[in-house]
């Protein structure tokens, strides 16, 4: 029997499937009237847009975008926390062809001018009460909420010099910490996302039904993993505000308010849930699923959520930001007696790991750590603007460098377990996680030692009494220098730096130890301030910092 042919319009929907806003409003078409964003910021005030009213606002956005005349790939700077009109806001800027760089309403004013300097945008948005001013020409600035977008000083722009999106176009760039003490912007193209969100609803982690709340601002990519995890299943995402995910009877009062069948966020947040409300946590029986990333749960923690929340399947989500993750593995409930450590699982579908040895062998024998690369067709474009640092990155394939294939090497450490499943071991460099946030310690030793008091600096993760971590400083100051406290370090770091990465501790001593090799001696450091806290320095937390 003959096959009817395919048309032209059957293959440009085809396409269409592989850009960012086309995939997560597919469930538009069958279930428009599905709840697509939950919100809940206020006792008794949720509300719910449903997959309709997301995908209209979407093109009201996208229409106003588009009415700029800006060419396909120009940047736009989405300043807000996430939400209903702030995803419909990304989603619009892929309908419209543009690429989103979201940023937090609490950056620093000279970090976000840093940000607009290198990422040259078209456009700057935020919500309608956002505080932001005094932006430089030739910069755009608008402001958008539920009636729709307000340009107040049009990108002065020159004519397009392309008309037409394609899928292998950026779609977004997040900035995380970089190692040259400036911001590294990881560029992901539309293709990539939609890669990944495949592989990672393969897994069955959730469906339609269920409501999915994101815990992570949206200027980290776990909330853009969060979102594409909800519409991408025909779910609905539940955000919570950064302002309410600290405090645990705001955390749970969002999440029995919503309806919230599944939470998604690092290991931190469940600290003080666990410690002050496990009966109110344990009463959320609607509560089945909980994925969490970004730095590794402590095991005693792990177990006691496993036992308040006994039916919940629990997933150890593992991965880098250029590459959104890379493996979601189920945690054995009970968690065995002996367990040192979580696995990762293996490389979602379409994607796999290897493990490469210092000497560029790939070890194919179990227990032996190598560093994880990452063969995938979910992996970043490159770092905006720093060819060399993309190039160290994105590595040729060690098993056919002939074949121009390129691999992400992570700087993760791992070894292959019995099962062929793999365990996380560490990091290659001075990278740590400080409550899933991803912090160069060399960019945050630049920014002290820039104080005029100070001469030499080391920052290193150290572990807090309770579980967890903290990101702390040693600072040298000058003999001559006018004088200085940990208050005003802190304060000038928080000039530039992002919360997360200012220290919460900060030591002044009359210098920092090296080691044979002349390095800052990080191990030395972290015994001493065991010490002078009275307990036993753990030096493997403070060597990785709790990466995932």
């Amino acid at each position: 029997m003959s096959q009817q042919p395919h048309t032209s319009a059957d293959a440009a929907a085809a396409v269409r499937q592989d850009f960012l806003h086309s995939f997560l409003l597919d469930p538009a078409r069958h279930s428009p009237d599905a709840p697509a964003v939950v919100e809940s910021p206020g006792a008794g005030r949720t509300t719910v847009t449903s997959y309709a009213q997301l995908t209209a606002l979407t093109s009201q956005f996208a229409d106003a975008l588009t009415a700029l005349d800006l060419e396909p790939g120009a940047r736009v700077i989405l300043e807000a926390d996430a939400g209903a009109e702030a995803i419909a806001l990304l989603l619009a800027c892929s309908q419209a062809g543009l690429v989103f760089v979201p940023v937090s309403p609490q950056t620093p004013r000279p970090r976000l001018d840093l940000l607009l300097e290198t990422v040259r945008p078209a456009l700057h948005v935020q919500e309608l009460n956002g505080s932001r001013s005094d932006l430089p020409r030739p910069l755009g600035t608008a402001r958008f909420g539920p009636g729709g977008l307000t340009v107040e000083r049009a990108p002065e722009t020159g004519p397009p010099r392309r008309r037409t999106p394609c899928p292998t176009d950026p779609a977004y760039i997040i900035f995380t910490s970089g190692t040259t003490g400036r911001p590294k912007g990881v560029v992901m193209s539309h293709r990539a996302v939609v890669a990944f969100y495949r592989g990672m609803l393969a897994h069955g982690i959730a469906g339609p039904g269920d409501r999915i709340a994101s815990t992570s601002p949206l200027q980290f990519d776990f909330s853009l993993l969060n979102i594409g995890l909800a519409l991408g299943s025909g779910a609905a995402v539940v955000p919570v505000p950064p302002s309410l995910v600290r405090w645990p009877r705001h955390l749970l009062r969002v999440l029995r308010e919503t309806g919230a069948t599944q939470v998604n966020g690092v290991p931190s947040i469940w600290r003080q849930v666990l410690r002050h409300e496990p009966r109110r946590l344990a009463a959320l029986t609607g509560l089945r699923g909980v994925l969490f990333c970004g730095e590794e749960f402590p095991l005693p923690e792990l177990r006691h959520l496993q036992e308040l929340l006994p039916a919940a399947r629990i997933v150890n989500c593992y991965g880098a930001t250029e590459s959104m993750a890379c493996s979601f593995a189920d945690v054995p409930n009970p968690l065995p007696e002996g367990t040192e450590r979580l696995s990762i699982g293996v490389a979602h579908p379409g994607a796999e790991i290897l493990l490469v040895g210092a000497d560029g062998r790939v070890i194919v024998e179990p227990g032996v750590p190598g560093e994880i690369h990452l063969r995938s067709p979910a992996l970043f474009s490159g770092y905006w603007d720093d060819p060399e640092a993309t190039a160290a990155t994105l590595v040729p394939d060690p098993l056919c460098p002939q074949s121009g294939q390129r691999v992400l090497r992570s700087g993760d450490l791992a070894v292959r377990r019995p099962d062929g499943t793999y365990a996380f071991a560490g990091r290659t460099d001075s990278q740590v996680q400080i409550n899933g946030n991803r912090v160069e310690l060399g960019e945050v030793e630049r920014r002290l030692a820039d104080h005029p008091a100070a001469t030499a600096a080391a920052a290193l993760p150290l572990p807090l009494p309770g579980g967890g971590l903290q990101l702390a400083a040693f600072v040298v100051l000058a003999e001559d220098a006018p004088p200085a406290g940990a208050g005003d370090l802190r304060a000038f770091c928080a000039e530039s730096l992002p919360s997360y990465m200012v220290p919460q501790e900060i030591r002044l001593v009359d210098r920092l130890p090296v080691t044979a090799h002349g390095k800052v001696d990080r191990a030395a450091l972290a015994a001493q301030a065991a010490e002078d806290a009275g307990a036993a320095p753990d030096t493997a937390d403070a060597a990785a910092g709790g990466a995932r």
